[in-house]
């Protein structure tokens, strides 16, 4: 693995030491894990860090002088979501060591997939003063760390993320995307996504309540619960390579696929279903509505 190194000095190794990530739980604070397994889009995530630097090691080794302006920062990515945004910035001061606490409260509708925490020591503005070789221009980094953790959504096969579909790439008057990644060998936990409007209030309301869910929240669960089982079928279905009988491996997508096809359609080949889908598509729909039982109590 190859890195790059800027063309600048840079903070030495020891003049800046971050803590743990920590979550709050009801304003408790514990080491974040690499995964949270009962994470759900509902919950925010109340996040902080504690870092120490050592501002004065920090300019004698970049050469930057005390009016250089450095900032400590942190910047968050969801994979699931696809956004990204900065937490705190704090200025350091000029010398001496100082001790600084990061923090953000991330929502949970914006998350999901992978949470990237970054946290970066920055020169905030142009430096035109300091060292050969110093940095100069805003932004340059001179030391960085990150860490990433797991979020799993409350959907036993699903993680799900809320995101504004005006700011993706999907059709803003869309209800919702199943994203499928990978091949068949793929963790299901990393191969699929179902990414939903959060301009449809009704859909966002139906999930918010799947837990105790009203009548016109049923309705909506049930549609959408069809229409993603369609889209799973028929992702198995059009592949040629994918069989029944084949071994995928535990918690793979290819075994949610085939548990998803045998539950649906006990006793029926692939081949059977891919006929009956390609030469009749509107009664192959049909035939999912009543395999899930659409509008039924569950």
């Amino acid at each position: 693995m190859s890195t790059q190194a800027p063309p600048y000095r840079t903070a030495p190794y020891g003049s800046v030491v971050p803590g743990p990530w920590q979550w709050l739980i009801d304003d408790v604070p514990t080491e974040l894990p690499d995964a949270l397994p009962d994470w759900d889009y509902r919950t925010d995530l109340s996040l902080r860090q504690s870092v120490t630097v050592d501002v004065g090691l920090v300019r004698q080794a970049t050469g930057l002088p005390p009016s250089a302006k450095l900032t400590l920062a942190m910047v968050w990515t969801a994979s699931g979501s696809g956004l990204k945004a900065a937490g705190d910035r704090i200025t350091l001061p000029e010398s001496g060591i100082a001790n600084v606490e990061l923090g953000a409260v991330l929502q949970g509708i914006q998350l999901g997939g992978v949470l990237k925490l970054e946290t970066t020591l920055v020169l905030a503005e142009y430096s035109e003063a300091g060292a050969l070789a110093s940095p100069r221009r805003a932004g340059s980094i001179l030391w960085s760390s990150d860490y990433s953790t797991r979020l799993q959504g409350d959907a036993p096969l699903f993680p799900i993320a809320v995101v504004d579909f005006s700011k993706t790439q999907y059709p803003q008057g869309a209800g919702w995307h199943v994203e499928i990644g990978g091949d068949f060998e793929t963790a299901t936990m990393g191969a699929l996504l179902l990414l939903v409007n959060e301009r449809k209030q009704v859909l966002v309301d139906a999930l918010r309540n799947a837990a105790k869910p009203r009548a016109v929240d049923r309705v909506v669960l049930s549609t959408v619960h069809t229409d993603v089982a369609r889209t799973l079928i028929e992702y198995a279905l059009q592949d040629q390579d994918f069989s029944l009988e084949a071994d995928y491996g535990e918690e793979s997508i290819g075994s949610t696929l085939q548990a998803l096809v045998a539950r649906f359609f006990p006793g029926q080949s692939v081949t059977h279903l891919r006929r009956t889908r390609d030469q009749s598509p509107t009664t192959f729909a049909t035939e999912l509505q009543h395999a899930v039982r659409i509008f039924e109590e569950s």
